[in-house]
């Protein structure tokens, strides 16, 4: 990796890689005593809320990370005007579908989640904060968002223990989810306030740029919305079909995965895409380089990932989780490859950025949102939980890999890295 990547970039994804391996070491000791205190109904009500919001979350967050990132990266006397614009359009939209939450439950619906909504709601706005990643992430300075992380970790990880111990109900649970954010928000600000890298008092908004922002970010807005309901949608047909029970053993696959396993690979690549992004500006010959290397990487990681469940998926559910999640385990198997799919789409999008090709992402993920309907209908009301991860699966596969292969210029692109 260091051949083709400087050693700052290896030490940025250095702190992200340490980062994610200290969480997946906490996760795996406190986050199943969690699952299985709460039970697989209460685990499928807060899941369910959170994919829920999370098919809001385009809007909460605007696309703006990887566009602002670039940004910086290619203008960087305009960091802090990036940044502010970025932090008050974001607030902007935060206050408006709080409105909206407010005025439809306190109008129209009358749900005993309710308060799950509100307390997940809160938590975004504690997010807005992670504006100041994009600069941290721009400029390399990955060891300042590992020590904010890490610090906000350590916090949260005591307290769950103390909510396991004390069989504390899922409403807690929910609150750690606000309170984390808000650390996080508070470390940036005080270490960045320190360091002098940053005058707020001279954050001003900017409504030229901001709509400029908003055109670039645009597609991804729409992709991401695309990504979060084809994402969501296997919760939705397991409520529909099955209820909140199917949601909690979908939730422990998807931690597993998810939370476990490919954010790994997830931060190892937005640590590398400002490096990526420089090199797409001054030396094409050496980005082909860095994103075939990427490439190499991340199959490989994927393929680890997959391994690793496929032979201990089994043990792992026997021996972190009750015996009411232990439907998870075929589900496991199978979804458990999605991240070979996964990797290569988050490297190609990050491809789209730097080519300002945004709409195929847009395009693909209208084909992976078709996909994953159809598939969720036929397929959850015969194999449940299984039919879901299947479905998924199918879809990730049809988004990443079918449409590259669809698309002529992306197709000749990706021959070209090998």
């Amino acid at each position: 990796m260091t051949s083709v990547f400087s050693k700052k970039d290896f030490i940025a994804t250095k702190w992200f890689t340490l980062e994610k391996l200290i969480q997946l070491i906490t996760g795996v000791l406190i986050v199943p005593q969690i699952f299985s205190l709460l039970g697989t109904v209460d685990i499928g009500k807060l899941k369910f809320v959170e994919s829920v919001l999370g098919m809001l979350t385009p809007l909460f967050f605007l696309g703006l990370s990887g566009i602002c990132i670039r940004e910086i990266v290619f203008h960087p006397k305009r960091s802090q005007q990036i940044l502010a614009t970025a932090f008050y359009l974001r607030l902007i939209s935060w206050s408006v579908i709080l409105i909206g939450i407010l005025i439809y439950f306190n109008s129209f619906e009358s749900s005993p989640l309710k308060g799950l909504y509100y307390i997940i709601t809160i938590s975004y706005l504690f997010k807005l904060t992670d504006v100041f990643e994009y600069y941290l992430l721009a400029k390399k300075q990955t060891k300042i968002i590992f020590l904010s992380k890490i610090t906000s970790l350590i916090i949260i990880v005591s307290l769950q223990y103390y909510g396991v111990k004390q069989q504390l109900d899922v409403y807690y649970f929910a609150k750690l989810i606000v309170l984390d954010f808000f650390i996080q928000g508070l470390i940036y600000t005080l270490i960045l306030k320190y360091k002098k890298q940053f005058s707020f008092q001279h954050w001003t908004f900017s409504w030229p740029l901001g709509k400029s922002l908003l055109k670039m970010s645009f597609p991804l807005i729409v992709s991401n919305s695309l990504i979060m309901f084809y994402i969501t949608i296997d919760e939705l047909f397991l409520k529909y079909f099955l209820g909140d029970h199917a949601n909690g053993i979908f939730a422990t696959v998807q931690f597993l995965v998810i939370a476990l396993s490919w954010n790994v690979g997830f931060s190892i690549i937005n640590a590398l895409y400002p490096s990526l992004a420089e090199s797409f500006q001054n030396n094409r010959p050496l980005y082909i380089k860095k994103i075939r290397r990427l490439l190499q990487i991340m199959c490989a990681l994927a393929i680890l990932i997959g391994v690793l469940y496929t032979l201990f998926g089994n043990a792992i559910l026997s021996t972190y989780f009750t015996e009411s999640y232990a439907e998870a385990k075929t589900p496991l198997l199978i979804f458990c490859w999605a991240p070979l799919f996964v990797f290569i789409g988050m490297i190609y999008e990050k491809h789209l950025i730097n080519t300002n090709d945004l709409q195929k992402n847009v395009y693909r993920f209208i084909l992976g949102c078709i996909v994953n309907v159809i598939l969720c209908y036929l397929l959850i009301p015969i194999w449940h939980v299984t039919g879901a991860a299947i479905a998924v699966l199918t879809s990730h596969f049809i988004t990443n890999i079918v449409y590259i292969f669809l698309d002529t210029k992306s197709r000749k692109q990706l021959l070209l890295l090998f």
